[in-house]
């Protein structure tokens, strides 16, 4: 779990700016859930059998009420249990939006953490295809207002629950007759997850896999013209996509359309971006039946890629405040609130110090300018204004002039 340091924070602020602003853009509105929630609603929604709930969920015994908590590993099942809740699908379909940290043991890596952040989408009462186009739409242009490239969309559909079934039993018939060829991992899943199989990682099983049947051929004609709706409409729209019939998600609750945006810039950890729908999920945490589908992104991956896309200046104030002198003390806190009142960030120095140390600083701080008060400044009621990026002679000014210059400054900037 890791701490975010201030070099760092800017980069996420950026982020998470761009990401609410293209939220709304779409008419989504935001929904905060608790971080820890009963562990029954996790083991119902995203499966008994599923690495999350085995492997990696935080759960532990509340000492008062005996019962058995977790700390949320994703944001669907939450959002829905609230919606639920709260009754919000009585008022009509719901586009909801949350962002927040998820807890999940597994083994740090780069992009990969403990404690991570995710945001998440999701539309609630909507059945139509055009809402799973909306949603890899959206995606493909918020990758786009965020300067990011080589991210590729995949795309599958896993059909009703009585498709599944049959398909089900096709593909357990197919990997029994080659048991021998299975890993331990996927020996484990047969029974209980055979689909998770076709999702497996071990090279060694890449050729057993390829072979396996196809649950495309189980599909009847609601979930199959589902299927090529979205399709035709991701085309439509312009985003370009490859069909991956091995892609099942590891979340027990989806159901026909489901998607992944990858990269390969991200090593092994390719995945920044998934989603899908859920159909039957609102009915099992306990409301009434009702379509759903939605998507999380991990905000961890998606800043390592907008790192590498672009380099991102330091946050910095626009003034570093210089002052010397006994009179210049109180004048320059007066004056560092003027400023902030006219929209300026501005760092005021503390701490004393020669001039030229406070001058070192003001550089060192990242600040386009410098704003220098001595007595003669505090008697006059005006400033010295310096540009610490461009080679210019400082001035002295009026407040009103020293906001023009570094307004106009950072218009040019």
């Amino acid at each position: 779990m890791n701490d975010i340091l201030p070099a760092d924070v800017h980069v996420w602020q950026l982020f998470e700016d761009t990401v609410r602003s293209w939220l709304r853009a779409y008419g989504y509105s935001e929904i905060r859930m608790p971080l820890v929630e009963r562990t029954e609603l996790f083991v119902r929604s995203i499966g008994e059998v599923t690495d999350i709930v085995e492997k990696e969920m935080y759960t532990f015994i509340d000492a008062l009420s005996n019962e058995s908590l977790t700390l949320r590993p994703e944001g669907t099942a939450s959002c829905v249990r609230a919606a639920v809740e709260h009754n919000l699908l009585y008022q009509g379909s719901q586009r909801l939006w949350y962002g927040g940290p998820m807890f999940r043991h597994e083994r740090p890596q780069k992009g990969r953490y403990r404690q991570f952040h995710q945001f998440g989408v999701e539309a609630l009462g909507l059945a139509g295809p055009d809402i799973d186009i909306e949603h890899m739409v959206m995606c493909a242009r918020l990758w786009r207002m965020l300067g990011l490239e080589g991210i590729e969309l995949e795309l599958n559909t896993l059909g009703a629950v009585e498709e599944r079934s049959r398909y089900r039993a096709r593909l357990v018939d197919y990997f029994e007759r080659r048991a021998d060829r299975l890993d331990a991992d996927s020996r484990r899943r047969l029974n209980t997850n055979p689909l998770r199989i076709l999702d497996s990682k071990n090279p060694a099983m890449a050729e057993v896999i390829s072979g396996a049947p196809r649950l495309i051929e189980d599909l009847g004609i609601e979930s199959r013209s589902h299927y090529e709706s979205v399709k035709a409409g991701v085309a439509a729209a312009g985003v370009a996509f490859r069909e991956n019939p091995r892609l099942v998600r590891g979340l027990d609750y989806y159901n026909r359309t489901v998607f992944e945006w990858t990269t390969t810039r991200l090593g092994a950890q390719g995945t920044v971006c998934a989603g899908g729908r859920y159909d039957a999920l609102i009915e099992q945490i306990g409301g009434r039946s009702a379509p759903a589908c939605g998507f999380a992104m991990g905000v961890e991956r998606l800043l390592d890629l907008m790192r590498e896309a672009r380099s991102f200046e330091r946050s910095a104030p626009d003034i570093y405040l210089v002052r010397q002198g006994a009179r210049a003390e109180s004048y320059a806190e007066r004056l560092a609130e003027s400023l902030r009142d006219a929209g300026l960030a501005v760092a005021l120095h503390c701490g004393g110090g020669s001039f030229k140390s406070q001058m070192k600083k003001a550089d060192a701080s990242g600040a386009r300018f410098a704003v220098i008060v001595g007595d003669d400044e505090a008697d006059r009621q005006e400033l010295t204004l310096k540009a610490l990026r461009v080679a210019t002679e400082q001035t002295r000014v009026t407040l009103a002039e020293a906001v023009r210059l570094v307004q106009a400054q950072s218009q040019n900037d």
